[in-house]
């Protein structure tokens, strides 16, 4: 656990330098997108919330249950995002970023040594897996945004190919779904494991790949023309707009734009950065359909060494909705107010830490989300 700690706090650090280069330490300068959050004010909500779990041992995220005050002054007011609205956060005074990174330290280093004298059972550790996952989806969300600002990543890491377009075939049966109890930390929404039933269906072994998405274009398909043409580039450009996504340029040649640079596109990876309106458009040229949570989790927990997935965030036919017997964990507010306006996403990318990854996440996002590295399968139901 200490060195997990280490490592994602070593990651958040690593990230929000590689924005400041570009200049994006400072609010002013960063475009107020919803899909974005000002990394300096990223940077002390990370601490902050570590700080109110371990160090000022609150235990929900009612401000009642907190013991002790923060390390730094007006933090409460700066970086709870229960209270602090998305747009607010670039008219914040928030603290220079040398204060920021000294208050990021000294959290930090204080948290490890509480831990240290703390007990190794679940409930001890709980607040310490609560704030690594916390600091590990942030760290994941720093690397979309120094995707859609066009900055380059501390560190290289991209997707491999597809593989073969095989088709899996899945008897169905019974699914233990969800997370176990005694298994160490999980989110709420993943909360309790369950049974139940899946029918027999076919399923990609990989996501679908750039070439198979690119004659899905080039046949018409539905997509959004400013990530798919040379015109739509010119668009952004006018606009002042990253594109992290895709185009055609002039000579019929595939381009990408990824954090910063034009590179040709690799026909065999994974398509990414596409809506859900998109996936589900691509499912209906093909016939088929995304695959339910259900049948997701299924594939991935079956062990078949065919079925491929963590190179890319993969979205499925399911709305988040909870489990049966919801309790909302520590972090009240982690998936409750998603519940049936965000759409269920399975898997991990090139960006998640290992130890992220289970076949029983869940991750969700709203409909309209391209920023994010977010491919998808396609999937049928198997008739007797």
């Amino acid at each position: 656990m200490l060195l997990a700690l280490r490592d994602a706090h070593a990651r958040t650090l690593a990230m929000f330098d590689a924005l400041a280069t570009g200049g994006y330490d400072k609010p002013e300068r960063v475009p107020c997108l919803p899909i974005v959050n000002p990394p300096l004010w990223e940077l002390g909500h990370i601490a902050w919330f570590a700080e109110w779990y371990t160090l000022r041992e609150a235990v929900s995220s009612d401000p009642s249950t907190v013991r002790h005050a923060s390390l730094l002054s007006q933090a409460d007011t700066c970086f709870d995002s229960n209270t602090v609205g998305h747009d607010a956060r670039w008219t914040l005074d928030l603290p220079s970023p040398a204060t920021m990174r000294s208050y990021c330290k000294e959290v930090h280093e204080r948290l490890l040594d509480k831990l240290a004298v703390s007990g190794d059972d679940d409930v001890a550790l709980y607040p310490y897996r609560l704030i690594l996952s916390h600091e590990d989806m942030h760290g994941e969300a720093l690397h979309y945004t120094i995707n859609t600002l066009d900055q380059k990543p501390p560190v290289s890491a991209e997707t491999r190919p597809c593989g073969e377009a095989a088709q899996i075939r899945f008897p169905g049966g019974v699914l233990h779904r969800g997370a176990v109890r005694g298994d160490g930390f999980a989110f709420d929404n993943e909360r309790w494991d369950h049974c139940c039933e899946v029918y027999a269906f076919a399923i990609d072994a990989a996501p679908v790949s750039n070439a198979a998405y690119r004659a899905f274009i080039e046949d018409g398909g539905y997509t959004r023309p400013e990530y798919w043409s040379t015109e739509g580039r010119a668009w952004l450009s006018q606009t002042g707009r990253a594109a992290p996504l895709r185009w055609r340029a002039q000579d019929g040649d595939w381009i990408c734009r990824r954090f910063g640079e034009d590179l040709m596109l690799d026909a065999d990876e994974p398509v990414r950065h596409v809506s859900l309106h998109e996936a589900q458009a691509y499912c209906m040229w093909a016939g088929r359909r995304l695959p339910t949570e259900a049948e997701w989790e299924y594939a991935a927990r079956s062990g078949h060494a065919g079925f491929g997935w963590g190179h890319i965030w993969e979205w499925t036919a399911s709305l988040f909705v909870p489990y049966p017997g919801f309790a909302p964990g520590a972090y009240r507010e982690y998936s409750a107010p998603y519940f049936g306006t965000h759409q269920s996403v399975r898997g991990a990318s090139f960006a998640t830490p290992a130890r992220m990854r289970s076949a029983h996440f869940r991750n969700f996002y709203q409909a309209h989300r391209d920023d994010i590295f977010v491919g998808f399968r396609t999937c049928a139901l198997l008739h007797n």
